[in-house]
């Protein structure tokens, strides 16, 4: 059968346009795979993360653990607003993980929604549980890895370069943090130049993520005074309290507040403070009045009255990090830089009538007696891989389609002299 040479010439030509066709499908562009909504693992499924010492009262609204011993003498309960899906995600249920002691004095520490995990002594006091279970075991959850895994992240955010477009600028006394990425936001503030805000604003897309790496040793709010915090979604700024918050909530819930090297943070008690709080070296004193309307993975902690940490999961997208540790897995070894331990730092002011935790049980390692520094070595940031792997098939296919389209031609013109 003769193929003429119209013919082959619009066979080739239909398949150049067929390979033309294809390149782009082959080339559809999946998930970032710089984003994660899961970058502290089990961390992130607790609204208090305390790898020390834990002395707070009256609650918090969602799951604790804490790796030291827990000192709610003044009364406490947790996780009244975890969600059924919340409380089933967390390890062994357990929305109270308390690795050391448990000090409850002559008041009642009540669990509202799931299990109680405690490895030491419940003192004086048995748990209450609404609708879960008791347990003594002391392992459920690796402190120790989840920390490690959270000060190496940490540290990799702090070297993720500022946002362009992102401006921190301060006016008097008031600090403005303006973002126009619709992704994600990142600024670098110094903790001097938070220090001198009374008022901080928070401008950024509706939707997009937030990351705000604070630098220095130590950060007091009380230094200027701070008493409110402004968010905004591109629309009017809205004074940021449990009830009210820009976009229903939407800018806090991916608001990051990353302390990398602070050993102590320290939160005035006239501000409700929106966002979560990664200060994975530090002691954090909550005061005695407003809360944090967010999630706080910290090295210790102290908090009383109206101090307490709001159900509000941080849901921001973040970067892979190469060279990270992924959240959520335990690493097959010690870390390979062991950063050097430091004296954790008391808490700032301990209301009068308040114990300190008591010591240890035999047998049971309490991380919280020593915060080590952070490691001078820093990972390097995230950078998305955008890559023309799909190319090689398509352009070798592209090249064999018009080798077979060149030979019909040359067969049909002999056909045709013969």
């Amino acid at each position: 059968m003769r193929i003429p040479t119209s013919a082959a010439l619009a066979a080739l030509g239909g398949a150049l346009v067929l390979g033309l066709t294809v390149a782009p499908a082959a080339q559809a562009a999946p998930a970032s795979a710089d984003c994660t909504t899961d970058a502290f693992g089990i961390a992130g499924r607790y609204g208090e993360f305390v790898l020390g010492d834990d002395v707070h009262s009256p609650d918090a609204e969602g799951a604790v653990a804490v790796g030291g011993n827990a000192d709610f003498k003044g009364g406490f309960s947790v996780g009244n607003e975890l969600t059924a899906a919340q409380v089933d995600a967390l390890p062994g249920r357990a929305s109270l993980v308390v690795r050391g002691d448990l000090l409850n004095g002559g008041s009642a520490t009540v669990v509202m929604k799931g299990n109680a995990v405690v490895g030491g002594e419940v003192k004086d006091r048995a748990v209450e549980l609404h609708n879960g279970t008791f347990a003594k075991k002391a392992d459920l959850i690796d402190f120790d890895g989840e920390f490690a895994k959270l000060r190496s992240y940490s540290e990799a955010l702090a070297e993720e370069s500022a946002t362009s477009g992102a401006t921190a600028s301060l006016d008097g006394n008031r600090l403005t943090l303006t973002g126009t990425d619709t992704g994600r936001n990142v600024f670098s503030v110094e903790a001097s130049q938070l220090e001198k805000a009374k008022e901080v604003f928070v401008k950024v897309p509706a939707g997009a993520t937030t990351i705000v790496n604070v630098t220095g040793q130590t950060y007091d709010m009380q230094t200027a005074g701070t008493t409110g915090f402004f968010l905004s979604g591109g629309q009017d700024f809205v004074l940021d309290d449990k009830t009210q918050s820009a976009e229903d909530g939407a800018v806090r819930a991916k608001l990051l507040w990353n302390f990398p090297n602070a050993t102590k943070v320290v939160k005035n008690s006239q501000a409700a403070w929106p966002g979560s709080v990664l200060a994975p070296y530090a002691h954090l004193e909550l005061g005695n009045a407003a809360p944090v309307n967010g999630s706080v993975w910290v090295a210790s902690l102290h908090g009383s009255g109206g101090a307490e940490t709001h159900h509000f999961p941080f849901t921001g997208c973040l970067p892979e990090v190469p060279g990270t540790p992924q959240p959520g897995t335990t690493p097959s070894g010690t870390p390979s830089t062991t950063p050097p331990a430091t004296a954790t730092p008391s808490p700032s002011a301990t209301p009068s009538g308040t114990a300190t935790p008591s010591a240890t049980p035999s047998g049971t390692t309490t991380p919280g007696a020593a915060v080590p520094s952070p490691s001078p070595s820093q990972p390097e940031g995230d950078l998305a891989t955008t890559g023309s792997g799909n190319m090689v098939p398509i352009t070798v296919g592209g090249a064999v389609v018009v080798a077979a389209g060149a030979g019909l031609v040359v067969m049909a013109r002999r056909r045709k002299r013969a």
